[in-house]
């Protein structure tokens, strides 16, 4: 699995601008961000000025008032403009988390909803080399830091520099000198800030990796947890968790560690500031004439105040910096997926398949090479035709390519070489998701979605009338089977339908495809690991289903490859014979022996 690495800098120009183009649509917010972090570093100072005015004045002996009159109008005016000041502050810092954090949701949504639909395109070859969840993690984990880029990173960043110069303007505005003895400690402080941004950005990187490499693991034996349990392999790959979810503890320790050596040093330095602030005007307030030294008192209480206002954001935008980064590395772990290439092309063409022209459709492969790995080729040179209406059955050992060839019929591959045609036209010449309509699959292994089973049986399609699912389940023979479910049809499968038989599951399957009144069946007849009653039910669907259909069956069942009008006896990726039961049995071939060896009992 591919990891990051931690040396390598993520804050790019044209990754941040990438980023950003998803925010386009939502530039009101983004503004408003921007204007109100401007908003709030204008504001930043107004407080220790108030404290100053009111110490320097408002203690003296007759302070002029603006609109009160009376002893103490003066301080009763600046304490009421400085609480309306702090509810002003405290709602415009309301509206700049909010509108950061929202402008983030939406732009993580936007970008989810992109990176899922880009998935759902993806070839299945991406989906063999890539672990389900490592794209979990894209999808979910990553997606979510992208939003730190918004409401804890970039934006707020902004919002702290802006604070942070708008403090020190008013610092050396108010007096220059003081502001440089306050501001000797800090290059401290930058050392510091530097060498917990480097380490901190290390170990989070080890942590995304950790994080990632958690979910692929945790998602691949869940998955195969019955395969775990059969095998008594719990202690084994529970030690393979604990070593991952180790690592991960570790990235997290490392930078838990940072932060507990960096908070203090900014603690330290804050107090070093403070310190030479109080002996420097200690100092001066021994040498100043008795007028100005009573001002003194008033500039301290501001400055310590503008301190703790220059500390607050420098606390936290190393830390920051960080979470920017997070998110720098996130979108690009996000856009790698965006810009895979390995997509379904989809032609669209002028072409409208119907049933009534697929039915009078061949099937026919020509020379067709493929291969799931660059030059290990699992098909070579195949070249045969199914009439219209007519069955083929596939048989050959394990590994002979009989799934390669169905699956490449409704573009789940691509060829490496040669053609595929229905009716005389090249498959890429229809349009995907027409050409799929027209074609229904039922696979040995089937997958079911946790809900219920119209749901299943529809794939959702509100199109689809119960009525007709019923028709279609009574003609299968699975109707009476459903109304004893409690909840009949709504009734819930769970999670790989968990609830049902292997072959419930499969007759399932078959009164889906009937639904959907496909043209073409493609069939990978799985009757060898259930009950003889199921069996019989599989057998009677299959019939019913293939009649009056041009059909591919991978044919495991004697009963199957008889009725078929060819069989296709297949080795090593090549035809090796092809014709009809007696017809292959008389030439005492490849399909003789395959006979005798698996069909025969």
């Amino acid at each position: 699995m591919k990891t990051f690495d931690s040396s390598k800098k993520y804050l790019k120009i044209s990754l941040l601008r990438r980023v950003f183009t998803f925010a386009k649509p939502y530039k009101q917010k983004f503004r408003l961000s921007i204007f109100l972090s401007i908003l709030l570093a204008v504001m930043a100072p107004v407080r220790p000025y108030l404290i100053q005015l009111t110490l320097n004045k408002g203690l003296s002996a007759n302070p002029s008032s603006f609109f009160l009159k009376g002893p103490g109008a003066f301080i009763l005016e600046v304490t009421i403009f400085q609480i309306l000041f702090l509810l002003l502050e405290t709602i415009t810092r309301f509206y700049f988390t909010f509108s950061t954090a929202s402008l983030g949701q939406s732009v993580v949504k936007d970008l989810r909803d992109t990176t899922y639909s880009k998935i759902l395109h993806l070839n299945l070859s991406q989906f063999d080399k890539t672990p389900i969840g490592t794209l979990t993690t894209r999808t979910v984990n990553d997606i979510e830091s992208v939003n730190d880029i918004f409401s804890d990173g970039l934006i707020p960043i902004i919002a702290d520099v802006l604070s942070i110069f708008s403090v020190l303007f008013y610092m050396f505005y108010t007096d220059w000198k003081i502001t440089l003895v306050c501001l000797i400690p800090f290059p401290i402080l930058m050392i510091a800030t530097y060498f917990f941004k480097e380490s901190v950005n290390k170990s989070f990187v080890r942590v995304r990796n950790a994080v990632s490499n958690l979910n692929a693991f945790v998602q691949e034996h869940i998955t195969g947890i019955a395969v775990i349990q059969a095998f008594a392999a719990e202690k084994r790959e529970m030690n393979k968790f604990i070593a991952i979810n180790d690592e991960h503890r570790k990235a997290n320790i490392k930078a838990i560690f940072a932060y507990s050596v960096f908070f203090p040093i900014v603690e330290l330095v804050s107090a070093l500031s403070i310190g030479f602030l109080v002996w420097w005007a200690a100092r001066q307030s021994l040498y100043l004439p008795e007028a100005e030294s009573k001002n003194i008192a008033g500039v301290i209480t501001s400055f310590i105040l503008c301190l703790n206002l220059l500390f607050r954001p420098l606390r936290v935008i190393a830390d920051k910096f960080n979470v920017l980064q997070m998110g720098m590395i996130a979108s690009e772990r996000v856009f790698k997926v965006l810009d895979n290439e390995d997509t379904i092309i989809d032609f669209k063409s002028d072409t409208v398949l119907e049933n009534e022209n697929l039915l009078k459709s061949d099937i026919e492969f020509k020379n067709v090479w493929f291969a799931y790995t660059d030059d290990l080729f699992v098909l070579k040179n195949i070249s045969f035709t199914v009439p219209t209406g007519k069955t083929i059955a596939i048989v050959g050992n394990t590994g002979s390519g009989k799934t390669s060839i169905v699956s490449l019929i409704n573009r789940l591959y691509e060829t490496n070489k040669g053609v595929i045609k229905i009716g005389g036209k090249n498959i890429h010449e229809f349009e995907l998701k027409a050409l799929r309509n027209n074609i229904a699959v039922v696979l040995q292994d089937v997958f079911l979605f946790s809900g219920s089973v119209i749901d299943n049986i529809t794939l959702r399609n509100s199109d689809i009338k119960k009525e007709s699912v019923i028709d279609a389940a009574k003609q299968i023979g699975l109707h009476d089977f459903i109304m004893q479910l409690p909840g009949n049809y709504d009734f819930d499968v769970m999670e790989r339908g968990a609830t049902l038989s292997m072959g419930q599951r499969q007759l399932l399957s078959f009164v889906r495809a009937l639904l959907y009144n496909p043209s073409i069946l493609i069939l990978d007849e799985a009757t060898s690991s259930i009950d003889s009653e199921s069996e019989l039910l599989i057998q009677k669907a299959i019939e019913k289903i293939i009649s009056g259909r041009t059909s591919i069956v991978i044919a495991h069942r004697l009963s199957t490859i008889r009725k078929a009008d060819a069989i296709m006896v297949l080795d090593k990726g090549e035809i090796k014979e092809m014709g009809s039961h007696e017809e292959l049995m008389s030439k005492k071939g490849y399909y003789f022996e395959l006979y005798q060896t698996q069909f025969s009992s």
